[in-house]
């Protein structure tokens, strides 16, 4: 059975949220997240710079949670939630799961690191105004994209949802301003959806 070491609110949504729009047996397992735990031989053995989420199965052990998607989809997925592999739709699709993480999810991450890292007193308005305003900026893109369309690749539900979901959720908890319309109609159609709500309910 899949193994699935998990904090709630953080990237192992994204894959419950997958393992359940598969309809995949998998096991979830609480990380006690403390600083003292992350930085434990116990855990850097399972996830060499301390982070969630890490997955197992079998003699396999992953800790990314964008390869884990893909690997997931690959291994148990039978062609669904991803075209066909070599297609130009296939080539779009990872371009938005790349997009979700490395592009949008960057100045978010940037947020949350500049806030802990610094006491209250010396965190720097001007260098988080410029991660939401970066932030804001991938928010017009995908916004731009979904016009006329319900999903990031059409009307058919796919993983870069999933990938794109869950940056969306960082988004609405780090970002003032409000989703544009698109976005915010394609995040209450995410958030609607069964599975997404049993991977975000997890705790």
């Amino acid at each position: 059975m899949l193994k699935i070491y998990h904090v709630p609110g953080t990237r192992s949504v994204r894959v419950i949220w997958l393992c359940e729009e598969l309809d995949l047996d998998y096991e979830v397992i609480a990380v006690d997240f403390s600083q003292a735990f992350r930085a434990s031989p116990e855990w850097r053995a399972r996830n060499p710079v301390g982070k969630v989420p890490v997955l197992e199965d079998g003699a396999l052990t992953m800790f990314k949670s964008g390869a884990m998607v893909q690997y997931l989809l690959d291994r148990y997925g039978n062609g669904a939630l991803q075209p066909p592999r070599g297609t130009q739709e296939h080539a779009l699709f990872l371009q938005w799961c790349w997009f979700a993480e490395a592009t949008w999810a960057r100045p978010l991450g940037e947020i949350v690191n500049h806030r802990r890292a610094l006491p209250e007193a010396a965190q720097s308005a001007a260098a988080i105004r410029e991660m939401q305003d970066r932030a804001n900026l991938c928010a017009q893109a995908v916004d731009q994209a979904l016009a006329g369309r319900s999903y990031l690749l059409g009307d058919s539900f796919t993983a870069a949802d999933v990938m794109t979901g869950y940056t969306v959720m960082l988004a609405k908890q780090l970002v003032p301003e409000p989703l544009p319309d698109r976005l915010d109609a394609y995040w209450q159609r995410l958030s609607a959806r069964p599975a997404f709500q049993i991977a975000t309910a997890r705790s």
